[in-house]
């Protein structure tokens, strides 16, 4: 069972992803993970992802798509997987789809949600200095304002958290990624999931789809 996570910054994504990985079973890979990764590790990918990034370039969708395909070769991967970050446009999601087996039950899960939702999720979103502790005014806040609760480092607000860059990201965002909402869409693979409601309500909406095929 294969389920692509699509929904812009502030959807859910990785709130959703961690819970699907411990009721499923299977991992979760992000792409932005999995670039991090193959650049602390030095592998081949990694060195050669590492050579755009030092020159301020975008890693190119070719070199995206290779770390893509490797990982989803290991064998953690034979009972399924969960992709968030990928496919970011149409030509991805031919690769993709050229590439998984067909028989492979695939759920594309939208996660659909409001500006005011995003805006309030991410802009009281507090990171620690020391430890990279994630906190949230409202849904997590420390327990002394201000200072982490693991380590004791200072909290602060990441720069695209502010309000105005947020409405930025929804933007590009969707500009980005409309193409491949309407390509799924059109193959009649696409799932449209509201994830402003509860968090727990979301996750039970997406394992539903599967269950067919869980039993």
């Amino acid at each position: 069972m294969i389920i692509i996570l699509l929904g812009p910054p502030g959807a859910g994504k990785g709130t959703q992803a961690k819970v699907l990985v411990e009721k499923l079973k299977i991992p979760h890979i992000s792409t932005g993970d999995l670039l991090r990764q193959n650049v602390k590790n030095n592998t081949p990918f990694g060195i050669e992802a590492r050579g755009y990034m030092e020159k301020g370039e975008l890693v190119p969708d070719t070199l995206v798509n290779d770390m893509l395909l490797a990982r989803i070769k290991v064998d953690d991967t034979k009972n399924g997987f969960i992709l968030d970050g990928y496919p970011r446009n149409n030509a991805q999601a031919k690769i993709l789809e050229d590439k998984l087996d067909k028989s492979d039950g695939i759920y594309v899960v939208y996660l659909q949600t409001s500006e005011p939702v995003v805006i309030q999720r991410l802009s009281g979103r507090r990171v620690c200095t020391k430890c990279g502790a994630n906190f949230h005014l409202k849904n997590m806040p420390p327990k002394k304002e201000g200072i982490c609760d693991i380590c004791g480092g200072a909290l602060y607000q990441r720069p695209d958290d502010h309000e105005e860059t947020i409405k930025r990201r929804l933007d590009v965002y969707l500009k980005e990624t409309a193409s491949v909402v309407d390509y799924y869409d059109k193959k009649e693979m696409l799932y449209r999931i509201s994830a402003d409601d509860d968090p727990d309500i979301v996750v039970d909406k997406i394992i539903a789809l599967a269950k067919p095929n869980r039993i």
